[in-house]
């Protein structure tokens, strides 16, 4: 061999060395790990196999569908596995959230759907959904939810205080309005007598005290009137004079005349013809039985005077609500007549006894009539502001979930931190409703939105009862 061919053999060797080198260097791949490999790309399309227990399973062809045990679709596929160390974010991973101190320490983030999924950083679900964090606080007390700011504000919670307040409770009833008896005069003669004339006045005429009814003539009292003026006439100088005026004088009272008209025969020092009788009272006439010209017997019945300015209401009352019901307690009246108009008055009596048939209980109402809109045998609705004036401790109805079988209301724990709590309550009444137990004063509770959070506490308390039942597997 020539020295030409050894040295055309050897560049040769030297290109083909090179050669390889580059061709080493730049197959050379990179496991998931960051360590080089010569194993060379994963060409079969499968994700790298990751670590840890399987937390949950999900659909195989990327549906919203998850299991927290082994499942198939209806297509007979298998729920694929999703362990611990799975990432399914796209996003970079935040770093760990430190918090400054006194402020609350996130321990973990939860799944915002409720699967059994948790992360040590913020991340986001397959929807795009923020995982929810939870606080190391809420593991003193389980049933502890926290809502973000922006949650809050979109669902529109709002919260007032547990305060003490008189609370009325309105007991509803029936009732007709009655003349008060005490408010009614009749007037009649006490002697035999003749009406020589009636003032013109007819029923339903208002009439004011004093005014003259009628003129009356009597034998009986122009006897009467005459010894009175016989004693006023003699010479009063002892003390049987004295005596006989004042007999003279009760004899006029027992016949029904009044100072008025016994000081005017004294100063006439005459026995008038005819005597004006006068209206015992203001009001109304009922009635009028009194013409001119007739003859009047003892006790007849010539005028029913009755004043309106004050009538009575009486009501029946179920037996259950009497206990409730005290004199003196506030009643609003809206009579049919009037169904926009509330007059106002207040329980006068409890009668001492039920009606059998109905079992119930009459009560009167007193109640002020200056309009005199009020008339007789009126029908009316009756709400009577029963309770007493205790303060009681009270919290909006809004505020208290009833499902019947319980009562829960949510404190609101300030920092979007919300708790349930069974409540037991009482009355009811203005809006509010009696606290017995279960929150304290000046604790706020929510009032609006109350159901979304008691929702999310159901929730909450599932998925617990469902790791403790894991747990003990």
């Amino acid at each position: 061999m020539t020295r030409r061919h050894i040295v055309i053999l050897l560049g040769f060797v030297v290109v083909a060395a090179s050669l390889a080198w580059l061709l080493e260097g730049r197959f050379k791949w990179v496991t998931p790990t960051g360590t080089p490999s010569d194993a060379g790309p994963n060409i079969s399309g499968k994700a790298p196999a990751t670590t840890g227990p399987i937390i949950y399973y999900r659909d195989p062809d990327g549906r919203p569908a998850y299991s927290s045990t082994p499942k198939k679709t209806s297509a007979g596929k298998d729920y694929l596995p999703v362990r611990a160390g799975e990432d399914i974010s796209f996003e970079d991973k935040p770093p760990p959230a430190t918090v400054a101190s006194g402020e609350r320490r996130v321990r973990f983030y939860r799944h915002p759907m409720g699967l059994p999924d948790t992360s040590p950083v913020p991340k986001k679900d397959e929807m795009g959904m923020d995982y929810v964090p939870v606080y190391e606080d809420e593991a003193e007390n389980g049933t502890t939810i926290t809502i973000s700011p922006g949650k809050l504000q979109k669902t529109g919670v709002r919260s007032e205080p547990v305060q003490r307040r008189t609370l009325s409770v309105p007991v509803r009833a029936t009732g007709r309005i009655d003349f008060d008896p005490r408010r009614i005069s009749i007037v009649s003669l006490r002697f035999e007598g003749f009406i020589e004339s009636v003032g013109k006045f007819a029923e339903g005429d208002y009439v004011r005290k004093g005014q003259t009814l009628m003129r009356v003539y009597g034998p009986n009292l122009s006897s009467a009137a005459a010894e009175y003026v016989a004693v006023l006439n003699m010479r009063r100088g002892g003390g049987i004079d004295a005596q006989r005026l004042e007999g003279a004088k009760r004899r006029l009272v027992n016949l029904g005349l009044d100072e008025s008209a016994i000081a005017a025969i004294g100063r006439a020092r005459s026995v008038p013809r005819v005597i004006a009788w006068p209206a015992p009272q203001d009001g109304h006439v009922l009635e009028r039985a009194a013409i001119n010209g007739m003859r009047a017997a003892p006790g007849d019945m010539l005028f029913r005077i009755v004043d309106h300015s004050l009538v009575w209401v009486l009501a029946d009352i179920a037996e259950r609500d009497i206990a409730l019901i005290k004199p003196g307690q506030k009643v609003d009246v809206r009579p049919r007549a009037y169904p926009d108009r509330a007059f106002k008055g207040q329980v006068a009596l409890i009668y001492p006894h039920l009606n059998m048939e109905t079992r119930t209980a009459r009560v009167r109402i007193e109640l002020p009539n200056p309009d005199g809109l009020l008339r007789g045998d009126m029908y009316a609705e009756v709400e009577i502001a029963a309770g007493g004036n205790e303060k009681v401790l009270t919290a909006p109805e809004s505020a208290i979930i009833d499902t019947g079988k319980r009562q829960v209301a949510i404190v609101d724990k300030g920092e979007g931190r919300f708790e349930p709590r069974e409540v037991k309550i009482g009355r009811r009444g203005e809006g509010f409703v009696e606290i017995k137990s279960g929150v304290s004063e000046n604790e706020r509770v929510v009032t609006t939105a109350n159901f979304l959070i008691d929702a999310e506490s159901n929730l909450k308390a599932a998925l617990r009862a469902l790791d403790q039942g894991e747990a003990g597997k």
